[in-house]
């Protein structure tokens, strides 16, 4: 009896791991046909849980001029996804108590007060990073022209906030819950430079990479003096290759969109995502990521918070016109679904979400 049961027990793990690995082969022929068809250079792609890497793939090539092939050492530029990470910063210092999700920014900056608009005296910390502050989007198209600044890197960001909240406010409405704004970011992460005495920068530096071990960088991947991926935008019908050393103007919104990782790293980081969700403490308090991703209405901590037939995700696009990146966690099935690639137009967008479609059907999401 003991000898059957054995026997059945392992003819049910042959099977899993059988299937699972059917599923990868057919997901990879799947990602590499997107890549071709949507004329994608290169596709890093990932679907994990909490504590194990379910598959990870990179197909394709740095740039569409050279023969460097895919790796899972390749870096990739996080847009927008870097909210997230500028959150789950703000949100440590949170739990420390140097901030409050309630504390209102001209309680840290009381004498910005008199220049700025009246309409933003109560804006708070959540506010700014829930996009509900009514702060002018500042997306890279029709932005209003940002006065010239000096000094360090955090100095500017100063000068832009104090700009920025001058601008007449765009309040959310029945219609538009939020509105998205990248300057919002700027004004909550200066809410914590000031209350912590260091740049984000540092911040950055001390949380990822010496807490815990990411490797994180800032700006493009550096393609120049090493091997590594290329961003690609779109001009007059084809892809252009973009290198590291181009200025791409993110001056004074970094914390919204500056960052860039290799997709082993960020798993591990959407990992300490899923163990919060799942009630396990980790770097955060497990309470800390329910709020993250859903104690706000649409759009919480850095994550769109959605709720769709039964189903719960986060999910987060980014881009700064030469990669794309989007990830969708599964709150209910535990699951994450990263896919990272090095080009941006409408296609990309349209390849990669079919590829996200597949990934989701696939894993029971």
């Amino acid at each position: 009896m003991i000898q059957t049961m054995k026997f059945r027990h392992l003819l049910f793990i042959l099977f899993t791991l059988t299937s699972t690995i059917c599923i990868g082969q057919n997901n990879v022929q799947y990602a590499d046909s997107i890549r071709k068809a949507y004329n994608i250079p290169e596709i890093s792609y990932a679907v994990i849980d909490s504590k194990s890497t379910l598959e990870i793939t990179a197909l394709g090539f740095h740039s569409i001029e050279l023969p460097d092939t895919a790796t899972l050492n390749d870096r990739f530029h996080l847009g927008s996804n870097t909210k997230a990470m500028t959150g789950f910063i703000i949100a440590k210092y949170v739990e420390k108590g140097k901030l409050k999700w309630t504390t209102k920014f001209f309680d840290v900056f009381p004498e910005w007060k008199e220049n700025s608009r009246p309409e933003f005296a109560n804006i708070t910390l959540q506010y700014l990073l829930s996009h509900k502050a009514g702060i002018q989007p500042f997306q890279g198209e029709n932005d209003p022209k940002i006065p010239d600044s000096k000094g360090t890197k955090q100095e500017k960001r100063e000068q832009f906030g104090q700009f920025v909240l001058t601008l007449e406010p765009v309040f959310p409405d029945e219609q538009n819950p939020f509105i998205y704004s990248n300057a919002g970011y700027t004004l909550a992460t200066l809410m914590l430079e000031k209350k912590t005495g260091k740049s984000w920068e540092q911040l950055v530096e001390k949380v990822f990479n010496k807490d815990l071990k990411l490797n994180v960088k800032f700006s493009w991947p550096e393609n120049q003096r090493q091997k590594d991926t290329w961003g690609h935008t779109y001009e007059n019908g084809k892809l252009i290759p973009v290198p590291s050393t181009v200025d791409y103007h993110l001056d004074y919104t970094e914390p919204a969109g500056d960052l860039n990782i290799k997709l082993k790293d960020y798993i591990k980081f959407i990992q300490l995502n899923l163990q919060g969700l799942n009630g396990v403490n980790n770097y955060l308090k497990a309470d800390t990521y329910k709020f993250i991703h859903k104690g706000i209405e649409n759009y919480s901590i850095g994550w769109f918070n959605i709720y769709e037939n039964g189903k719960e995700f986060s999910t987060h696009s980014g881009t700064a016109g030469t990669y794309y990146s989007l990830v969708q966690i599964d709150r209910i099935n535990g699951k994450a679904y990263i896919i990272f690639t090095n080009s941006f137009r409408q296609d990309t967008q349209q390849g990669v979400r079919l590829l996200m479609r597949k990934l989701k059907e696939n894993y029971g999401s």
